[in-house]
């Protein structure tokens, strides 16, 4: 999508683009060598859907602004996803925290810094493209299903595998951290078979803590989505928070696993309730 615009503002445009001064001129050139390089290393792919729209009319220097944008967060999220790997791909360190009777296992380990990041390995009976949709293509709606979250809210479309949202968690009996407002950018990558969905917190100056809440900050953390057959996925996720606060540690990583539990037992249930029209028709 990014090459393709910088072909638009560079080409179709072509007297908007002369009408820039001569460094906006040279700001646009290099920021569409650096995407051309960024997509033959494979991190930037054209869309399967229709990206945002860019303002053309607007001056020049607007134009590039917003290139310098969209690039900052796709490079935002493909960095939180090559963070959150080398944490996953770490062998070391790793314990068992919980095991459930369904065979839903969830490891920690200490970070440097002192920080507890958790593991959750599970096998869902969905398709991988089946929760790509519900997990990144609709994330909006997935207060309709997991009653954890309040709302979350698309801030910004940055192509087809960037977004940047903006999510509020719920006030829900026995929630030991209390009500948080994230802010963070979501990147999602496919390899081969394999669907990755990584999110990292996103400071905005344009968008501060909501009234009441305490902002927390994600990442970086991902999911791992792999196919075991056509309706049959493992799951696996990593959930780095620091949710910020006055609150003992020993609370905060009681509370994490127990919520990341909580989300694969509601989406379950919705993988269910969504597969029994279907199964009616």
């Amino acid at each position: 999508m990014l090459p393709a615009v910088v072909k638009l503002c560079c080409g179709i445009s072509y007297p908007h683009l002369r009408n820039m001064a001569g460094l906006q001129r040279a700001a646009v050139a290099v920021i569409g060598q650096e995407i051309t390089q960024l997509q033959r290393w494979g991190w930037i792919q054209h869309p399967t859907r229709a990206p945002a729209k860019f303002r053309y009319n607007e001056p020049g220097g607007e134009a590039v602004n917003q290139m310098k944008d969209q690039l900052f967060y796709v490079k935002k999220g493909q960095e939180a996803l090559k963070k959150a790997l080398r944490v996953l791909e770490s062998k070391e360190g790793w314990k068992v925290e919980i095991t459930e009777s369904n065979g839903d296992v969830i490891y920690s380990k200490v970070m440097p810094g002192g920080r507890r990041v958790f593991r959750l390995e599970s096998v869902l009976e969905a398709g991988v493209d089946e929760l790509y949709d519900i997990l990144f293509l609709r994330v909006e709606e997935m207060h309709k299903w997991n009653p954890s979250i309040q709302q979350i809210k698309v801030l910004k479309h940055v192509g087809s595998e960037t977004i940047v949202t903006h999510e509020v968690s719920a006030q829900t009996a026995g929630n030991l951290i209390g009500q948080r407002d994230f802010v963070c950018v979501r990147h999602s990558r496919k390899y081969k078979s394999d669907l990755y969905l990584s999110g990292e917190a996103i400071q905005l100056e344009s968008f501060p803590p909501l009234a009441g809440f305490v902002r927390a900050e994600d990442g970086p953390s991902c999911i791992l989505l792999h196919a075991l057959g056509a309706k049959i996925t493992h799951f696996t996720w990593l959930l780095n928070m620091d949710v910020k606060g006055w609150l003992p540690k020993s609370i905060v990583n009681q509370a994490l696993p127990r919520a990341q539990l909580d989300f694969t037992q509601h989406l379950r249930r919705h993988l269910t309730a969504s597969a029994r029209p279907r199964a009616e028709c």
